[in-house]
């Protein structure tokens, strides 16, 4: 068996003909967390127990049974898998009832082992958070960020140690590492997945988990698996008609496609991601759909302030409650820079101010939707430029604001995704470029609120016009 050679759905194929035993696949992922862990950093908490108990008690009758799995170590609340959620402060923390997420992620027979690393706060574009050591690094170039916050799930599923990995998008979270480790990452509709029971929402509605994966047809397979809301959800999305996995059965209709090869703005971003847009232009072109240039007229700046403060504000409540359940108060080692920083600038915000912040972004969603009634589909850049070299954006530095929106900030280096983390849109980046010395540029596709099926039916047909799973990172074990 050639474990690389499959995705996770081909695994479970294997599983279910008895060519393969899901203990065998976990032999094969442990084997290349111990061979390539120790240079990615990007698996951590493994529960090697836990998985091999629940294979030997008999796994779900789902459509991934058998396939090894890893929850990023940023919320997904389990039982049986403890987290640091990417800081010191957090480590080790324990969950007295499972995430409703985890549970519908379970039921499709994965056999989950580990976690994956996460910036602290989930609040950046690069994973290297002190709980884990050291900084997670991208197969593709060591040197290279594998982003964040998602960033180990994406190391991981590029270095074939999963086939499919958890993450979660508040801001780019799963559309960040996707596009920095030639991966498949899709963030769908607002509320399309339950955030419950211990949460009503994650960061006014802009969070949402998603997965990584080599494949559109796992992301559709998992993303069946998990909507739906669950008992009391403040979100309800558009229900769909057939389903993320029927969906990319067929290609979509024609649609009228906006191409955006700057960003919202007008600003200029990397030459290999402006080919990377142009090329997928001249592509849909071929394929019989109606493309030109056109970019959205909203306010993104502003935004993008108000982005930036519910999540200042949402660093401060998590911190709150971190301290509370720990009976104490905060101590010097207990966070690092930026999020410091976020407390700091979270104490100068008020009530009104974060309410304010609230209406900045249902107004942008609205200028969004305003923009959508004329196209079908936006394609830009997933990010403004390849991976970001490792340390550029460590959280050391407490200036919170000027991290994520002064010069050189995140995001000027991830201006597109944010955007419908605000406006709630679906959106997704997909691997369909490299630079000459191999770095993997990601494009991103949006379509109108509720539109998840007909967005996942473009990928799945740019997926067969232009195949990426071929395409594998150096860091890598060497086939059998």
């Amino acid at each position: 068996m050639d474990y690389e050679a499959h995705d996770a759905t081909g695994l479970a194929a294997l599983v279910a003909r008895a060519e393969v035993s899901p203990d065998e696949l976990l032999d094969a992922a442990l084997e290349r967390v111990a061979a390539l862990n120790p240079r990615l950093n990007a698996v951590v908490l493994v529960q090697e127990r836990t998985a091999r108990r629940h294979i030997r008690e008999g796994l779900p009758q789902g459509p991934f049974r058998g396939v090894p799995f890893l929850l990023k170590d940023l919320g997904c609340e389990a039982v049986e898998f403890p987290s640091h959620n990417g800081s010191a402060l957090l480590r080790n923390t324990t969950y007295r009832r499972n995430s409703t997420i985890f549970e519908r992620i379970a039921a499709t027979g994965v056999v989950t082992f580990g976690r994956t690393t996460s910036p602290e706060g989930g609040i950046g574009a690069a994973t290297e958070a002190a709980v884990y050591g050291g900084p997670t690094r991208n197969p593709w170039d060591l040197t290279r960020t594998s982003g964040g916050s998602s960033g180990g799930a994406g190391a991981a599923v590029a270095a074939g140690i999963v086939p499919i990995a958890h993450g979660s998008d508040g801001g780019g979270s799963v559309r960040i590492p996707a596009s920095s480790c030639g991966l498949f990452g899709f963030k769908a509709t607002r509320g399309r997945f339950p955030d419950g029971p211990d949460a009503g929402e994650g960061w006014a509605g802009m969070s949402i988990d998603g997965f990584l994966t080599r494949s559109v047809r796992d992301n559709a397979t998992l993303m069946d698996a998990c909507a739906g809301p669950d008992s009391g959800a403040p979100y309800w999305a558009p229900p769909m008609e057939k389903g993320y996995r029927a969906a990319i059965a067929a290609p979509p209709r024609r649609l009228r496609v906006a191409l955006c090869p700057t960003t919202f703005s007008g600003a200029a971003v990397h030459p290999d991601c402006t080919r990377a847009v142009t090329e997928t232009g001249a592509l849909l072109a071929d394929l019989g759909h109606d493309v030109d240039l056109a970019r959205p007229q909203a306010d993104h700046e502003s935004m993008m302030r108000a982005w930036t403060q519910i999540v200042a504000c949402g660093t401060a409540l998590g911190v709150r409650g971190a301290l509370a359940a720990r009976g104490r108060d905060l101590l010097p080692g207990d966070l690092e820079g930026v999020s410091r920083g976020a407390l700091a600038y979270a104490e100068g915000i008020s009530g009104a101010d974060y309410l304010a912040a609230v209406e900045r972004i249902h107004a942008y969603g609205r200028e969004m939707a305003n923009f959508f009634a004329d196209w079908d589909i936006l394609v830009s850049p997933t990010l403004a430029e390849p991976p970001a070299e490792v340390g550029r954006f460590a959280h050391d530095t407490e200036d919170y604001e000027g991290f994520r929106i002064g010069p050189g900030g995140v995001f000027a280096y991830s201006p597109f995704c944010a955007a419908f983390n605000a406006s709630g849109q679906p959106a997704a980046s997909m691997p369909l470029h490299w630079t000459e010395d191999g770095l993997p540029v990601g494009v991103h596709v949006a379509a109108p609120f509720g539109a998840d099926e007909e967005l996942i039916a473009l990928c799945a047909e740019l997926e067969a016009a232009r195949p990426w799973c071929h395409r594998r990172p150096p860091v890598r074990l060497a086939p059998d």
